[in-house]
């Protein structure tokens, strides 16, 4: 989903955690019973905001776990953290959260109204094909901020060997209700007064169409490469926006850059 891999990259960082503190030892010597952790660390640009016309610099987080010989599971950069309680046969469910970037009126240029940043709360669902294809839909509701819901459905074909290199692409398409685009595409009377923006109401729907694309290369078996990279473009009412239209952009790009290291926690 959205902002996020700052927020969605430190989420996985922080669940994480509690698996780093104990030792660890050489990943060569690792036994079926171990638990083997890749942690990552690079820079990512991505837009200030939903929207937004310009990009800042952040930093990068991943984390992967895997038990035994298994190799680390496959996710898309732009997935929400998630985790799953229901498994069977390539289907698994569970609850995923989020959080989406706060924008100001400085943000934007323009007298528009605040959204804070907003932690989102939902669940995901996918099917997986391992090695192969992955379809995926997440519903997000906003527990602050924007209080609006939002989704997404998206599929990724996935090349593998193993752990030594994963490459995955695939289409998203992006849905929210009105609050969401209200929060963030709309014009109110008050901001129109404040901002000579007209003023516009948005619908829900389809706000987004995406494409996201992502990578981890093996150097050898402690280091290696990761990185990602994500184009979306607004359509329907978003991009109708006086906000978009005026102060802001229809088409998002994101990508990051980073290193990793695996190591085991033993039984």
């Amino acid at each position: 989903m959205r902002d996020t891999a700052v927020g969605a990259g430190m989420k996985h960082l922080l669940l994480g955690l509690a698996a780093i503190l104990p030792a660890w030892s050489a990943v060569s010597a690792q036994q079926a019973g171990d638990t083997r952790v890749r942690v990552g660390l690079g820079a990512q640009f991505q837009p200030d905001f939903i929207g937004a016309k310009h990009s800042d610099v952040a930093p990068l987080f991943h984390i992967n776990i895997a038990h035994g010989t298994d190799v680390f599971k496959f996710s898309a950069p732009d997935d929400s953290p998630s985790i799953s309680v229901l498994s069977s046969k390539g289907f698994s469910f569970g609850p995923a959260a989020t959080m989406q970037s706060r924008r100001k009126p400085s943000d934007v240029g323009a007298a528009v109204a605040s959204v804070p940043r907003t932690f989102d709360a939902g669940a995901f669902a996918q099917y997986l094909v391992p090695g192969s294809f992955r379809i995926r839909a997440e519903l997000l509701k906003g527990l602050n901020g924007h209080h609006g819901v939002l989704g997404s459905v998206g599929a990724d074909k996935i090349w593998r060997d193993g752990d030594r290199y994963v490459f995955s692409i695939g289409p998203r398409v992006l849905f929210s209700d009105g609050r969401f685009e209200r929060a963030y595409f709309g014009v109110t009377t008050a901001d129109s007064l404040a901002s000579g923006l007209p003023s516009y109401r948005a619908k829900g729907g389809i706000y987004g169409v995406a494409l996201a694309s992502g990578a981890t290369y093996a150097l050898n078996e402690r280091w290696g490469l990761f990185g990602f990279g994500r184009y979306e473009r607004l359509v329907g009412d978003a991009a109708k926006s006086p906000i978009i239209r005026e102060f802001g952009s229809r088409n998002q790009l994101s990508g990051g850059l980073g290193l990793n290291y695996t190591f085991i926690i033993r039984r």
